[in-house]
């Protein structure tokens, strides 16, 4: 299976194309808009695979930059709907974990400055939150407590605030050094979306300014 991955929600732009045995990776900064087309055309002919060839597009749906998040999206599903080719979307969460991790695991995406989303897998289930890392951590890391949690992703905002909920910390490594990377590897086992309109990105929170609707 040859599956064709994107991803602007974690840091900058990457794409990779992975074929099980080979892989191509094609990553910059914030420049999706700018370049990310390119990007993917230069990967697709790097390795000589026509679009239409490959069997998935994955593309990371965040959260994360919400900017980046729409707009990768946005490519894979114009991509998907111009080759005919089956469109599967993976979670900001999902791509930073590593491989069978232990739980109790926090997984941390970072958003605005001084904003984070999180989610909490353990024994009785998984849940997440978006905010202010103080809210956040209130809402998903009781207090008081001695057992080891797991902690992946952009750890570095939150390491000191989760030590003084009493909590020992163990911080486990990104499941691949680059996002799309990661994606591809686990569009493998993902069902994807009806169709490619059905998938729509996850923001985490809402954006800094809206704009009020009119009477």
């Amino acid at each position: 299976m040859t599956i064709l991955a994107l991803d602007a929600a974690l840091g900058g732009f990457s794409a990779a194309l992975d074929d099980g045995t080979r892989r191509y990776v094609a990553s910059g900064g914030q420049d999706a808009l700018e370049r990310g087309l390119e990007r993917i055309a230069g990967l697709l002919g790097e390795a000589g695979v026509p679009l239409r060839s490959v069997d998935r597009i994955a593309v990371g749906i965040g959260p994360g930059s919400f900017t980046g998040a729409r707009i990768a999206v946005a490519y894979a599903k114009s991509l998907a709907y111009g080759a005919g080719v089956p469109l599967v979307g993976i979670s900001s969460y999902d791509t930073l974990e590593p491989a069978d991790p232990p739980l109790p695991l926090l997984t941390v995406v970072r958003g605005r400055r001084g904003v984070i989303c999180a989610r909490l897998r353990d024994a009785a289930g998984s849940r997440t939150a978006c905010g202010p890392s103080g809210e956040v951590l209130d809402r998903l890391v009781s207090r008081g407590r001695t057992d080891p949690l797991a902690v992946a992703g952009n750890t570095q905002d939150v390491l000191s605030e989760i030590a003084e909920r009493g909590w020992t910390v163990r911080v486990l490594p990104s499941r691949a050094d680059i996002a799309a990377v990661a994606i591809a590897q686990l569009a493998r086992t993902r069902e994807p979306s009806p169709t490619p309109h059905a998938l729509a990105p996850d923001y985490g929170e809402a954006p800094a300014v809206t704009t009020p609707k009119r009477a």
